[in-house]
């Protein structure tokens, strides 16, 4: 049987980072959140004022349309099936 690089150690570790420990790999998590964190950028008064309204206008005519779409469908419901009353 011949060796490999695949099946070799080296072949194996060549080009990977060594693993790190465990408590390693929870302060380099920690570390990423707290960089990614910094980039966040706050909105303004006015840019939060508008995606609430924005968001809030959505909101509004989806239920609006659920609405629709749960009358309309009720009432097939009775034209086909009936009313329940005999």
């Amino acid at each position: 049987m011949t060796d490999t690089a695949a099946s070799s150690p080296e072949g194996r570790a060549r080009g990977r980072k060594p693993k790190r420990g465990f408590f390693a790999r929870i302060v380099l998590f920690f570390r990423q959140v707290i960089a990614e964190l910094k980039k966040v950028v706050t909105p303004t008064r006015h840019e939060l004022v508008r995606y609430t309204i924005t968001v809030m206008t959505f909101v509004v005519i989806m239920m609006l349309i659920v609405t629709g779409l749960d009358f309309l469908f009720g009432t097939g419901a009775v034209w086909v099936f009936g009313d329940g009353n005999s």
